[in-house]
């Protein structure tokens, strides 16, 4: 049995607080996505990306408030670790659940590359599309190369960008292989790589109830983290990658490497 199976048919321990849990955030939930409608409808437009608040934009402090509070009512304690870079930055990530743009928008808001699929999820996918997520196709070449392109366009313009490189999302206990294809991005658009390595549970663990289980629905895992016990959701921004002309694939193997070894999963 892979590890992935087992994961999947792991049966926890009786849960008392579950009903609990429901009965305190779900009306948080319902609260925050009342709120957020039409708060998303005002603050995601070019007038408020140009109004300050602080030293960031009306927009971009939104975006961070809204994705912080969504994680901390599903129970999490956001920690970051390292700060990101300022600037036009390509952001590499391990992919562990779909919490993980919300994780990293909670830090600061980025124009993420992500599956076509989610633009279909209730809420989560019209507001990922209102946040300037770039939509990609799995398997489509076109789609890929057009994603190049407009990833290229984000940087040059002075935009971060967060990608998953493995191309899909894990189950928590190891880091698949990196797609060397979208550090082109970086190198042409002349921008430095932060690898930034996601983990969410206690004591430096990750906890295999967060990722999708096997065949598991996006609305199945939804309610199942929410009912779940509260954890830390942990963020780490690493030293960046340094560029290495005509070499993608060696920038894609160290910013997994780094990662690897922060997670502690030993396959580095």
């Amino acid at each position: 049995m892979n590890r992935a199976a087992e994961i999947s048919t792991v049966s926890p321990p009786s849960d008392r607080l579950r009903v609990l849990r429901y009965a305190i955030r779900t009306p948080l939930l319902l609260l925050h996505a009342l709120i957020a409608a039409p708060l998303a409808v005002m603050v995601l437009n070019p007038l408020a990306a140009r109004l300050r608040v602080g030293n960031t934009t009306l927009e971009k402090f939104m975006i961070r408030w809204w994705s912080g509070a969504l994680v901390r009512i599903f129970g999490f304690r956001v920690r970051r670790f390292g700060e990101p870079l300022p600037g036009a930055v390509l952001y590499v990530a391990n992919h562990i659940s779909w919490l993980d743009i919300e994780l990293m928008h909670s830090q600061r808001p980025i124009s993420f590359v992500a599956k076509s699929e989610i633009a279909r999820w209730p809420f989560v996918g019209w507001l990922a599309a209102r946040a300037g997520t770039i939509f990609h196709r799995r398997g489509s070449t076109d789609s890929l190369n057009a994603v190049m392109g407009r990833v290229v366009e984000r940087l040059r313009a002075g935009e971060p960008v967060g990608v998953f490189p493995e191309g899909g999302s894990g189950h928590g206990v190891t880091v698949g292989t990196f797609h060397a294809r979208i550090f082109q991005t970086a190198l042409d658009a002349d921008v430095p790589v932060q690898p930034v390595a996601l983990r969410y549970g206690r004591d430096g663990a990750q906890d295999p109830r967060v990722p999708f289980g096997v065949r598991e629905s996006f609305f199945g895992n939804f309610l199942r983290i929410l009912g779940g016990p509260s954890m830390d959701a942990e963020i780490h921004f690493l030293e960046p990658v340094p560029a290495t002309p005509e070499a993608r694939r060696r920038m894609a193997e160290e910013s997994r490497a780094r990662i690897v070894r922060l997670l502690g999963y030993g396959d580095a």
